[in-house]
């Protein structure tokens, strides 16, 4: 069936028709105007009653705007977090290959550098390429980057990964050779297979958040394996698999927790915290600890900062 154009007070009456209530109708339009009613929507499910497929008797449109926010606050939190990483890793990656192969273009992407296994040459030369054309365009658009353009001719690495997505350096780190893996999963303590995918997850999440894309029901493709957090927080299990914290929001936090400074996690963690303790004082329709529990959030998510 074809979609039509629904104006403000068409759009308040479909939610109005699933059971929600509308307090304040002036207000509701406003916020409908500013923020996109399909945007918004999008939030609903935290509030279905599954067995009517309606709204939960007493929900609001205040209680689903209240949820909105709150995912805009996480993922806003979640993305400044994301970016200290990706500086991070960018700064690390640069340091061992300038240091190991030299630090001009032509060291840093000869292909000899990389992986040499048969199936992985073609992989190779697309990812060198890639970065090679991010560098042309983005080069001359970066005060940095022009600067060793115009007087050297050549961009060392420690300044070509700011003109680098996250997505292109997070395929560098999987087709570089083991030991240089090996030495830079090191720095954070995980295993080369582990920082892969975390690079992978966290590239995922990057764009998510730079989207303003819906993030509570985010999954990704591939999951991080199981570890030491998923047990000492006793996460629940089905079939073998643990239910939270495996390719959803809840496994971004611990990927942070591994690659984000203590400090940094603690502040993640408040401002989070902060975040849920808003929501929890304006939604009376439904128990907060069941919303956490869709986001894929466990009970005790907040005793992950207590892990050594």
């Amino acid at each position: 069936m074809q979609k039509t154009f629904k104006n403000l007070d068409e759009q308040l009456e479909i939610l109005k028709a699933k059971g929600l209530t509308i307090n304040d109708y002036d207000k509701a339009k406003a916020i409908l105007f500013r923020e996109n009613y399909f945007f918004l929507n999008g939030y609903r499910h935290l509030l279905i009653d599954p067995g009517a497929n309606k709204f939960i008797e007493g929900s609001t449109f205040e209680e689903l705007y209240a949820i909105f926010v709150f995912d805009r606050k996480v993922r806003n939190i979640l993305f400044k977090n994301i970016l200290i990483v990706e500086n991070n890793i960018k700064s690390i990656i640069s340091y061992q290959l300038s240091k190991k192969y030299g630090y001009k273009e032509k060291d840093y992407l000869n292909p000899k550098h990389f992986r040499q296994d048969s199936f992985r040459l073609s992989q190779v030369n697309d990812i060198i390429n890639k970065m090679k054309r991010q560098i042309r365009l983005n080069g001359k658009q970066h005060t940095a980057t022009l600067h060793y353009i115009s007087n050297y001719g050549y961009i060392p690495m420690w300044v070509s990964v700011k003109v680098l997505s996250f997505g292109i350096i997070s395929e560098l780190y999987a087709i570089l050779k083991d030991d240089d893996q090996t030495e830079i999963a090191n720095v954070y303590g995980v295993s080369s297979t582990d920082l892969s995918i975390y690079l992978a997850l966290l590239s995922n999440y990057r764009n998510l958040c730079a989207h303003e894309d819906i993030l509570y029901d985010h999954r990704t493709q591939r999951s991080i394996p199981n570890n030491r957090f998923h047990k000492f927080l006793n996460i629940e299990s089905s079939d073998g698999e643990y239910i939270y914290g495996k390719n959803d929001l809840f496994a971004i936090i611990i990927i942070l927790r591994q690659m984000l400074s203590e400090v940094e996690f603690a502040d993640l963690i408040n401002e989070i915290s902060y975040e849920m303790d808003i929501l929890d004082s304006k939604i009376d329709s439904v128990d907060t600890k069941i919303i956490l529990n869709k986001i894929h959030f466990p009970d005790n998510w907040r005793n992950i900062a207590d892990i050594k």
